[in-house]
């Protein structure tokens, strides 16, 4: 039985992590970059959530967002992690699980932890040593 998605609050944004499984890479090169932010751009469209900052760390992502609807965050996620992993598991030849399961996010409730969010995200290459 397929887990029920997680419910959020309608416009409130949200800080959303996903991880690489066992902590290792998740792009490989700039094209896979490219194609996880096409398919990011799709399914934000589609589930009607505003993306207000990110970053795409070699084993990770962070991405501030804003969901219209309550199921807004988890179907993008949902979406977006399955169709990338198919994408690397296909161009790399692997199989398996690239994320370390399910996305983690927590409720943006303040303009303080906010602005907080944004420069932890504008600053994570930094701080990670991860500048291209």
């Amino acid at each position: 039985m397929p887990r029920r998605p997680r419910q959020y609050l309608p416009g409130m944004p949200y800080h959303v992590r996903q991880r690489g499984n066992n902590r290792q890479a998740c792009f490989f090169e700039n094209d896979d970059r490219r194609v996880y932010l096409n398919l990011l751009q799709t399914v934000l469209k589609r589930y009607d959530v505003s993306l207000h900052a990110y970053v795409l760390m070699t084993n990770h992502v962070h991405l501030l967002m804003t969901p219209v609807a309550a199921d807004g965050v988890s179907r993008s996620m949902q979406v977006l992690a399955s169709r990338y992993a198919h994408h690397i598991n296909k161009k790399y030849g692997r199989t398996g699980s690239l994320w370390e399961g399910r996305h983690k996010s927590s409720a943006v409730q303040s303009d303080r932890y906010l602005l907080t969010c944004y420069r932890y995200i504008e600053m994570n290459p930094v701080v990670n040593g991860q500048l291209n």
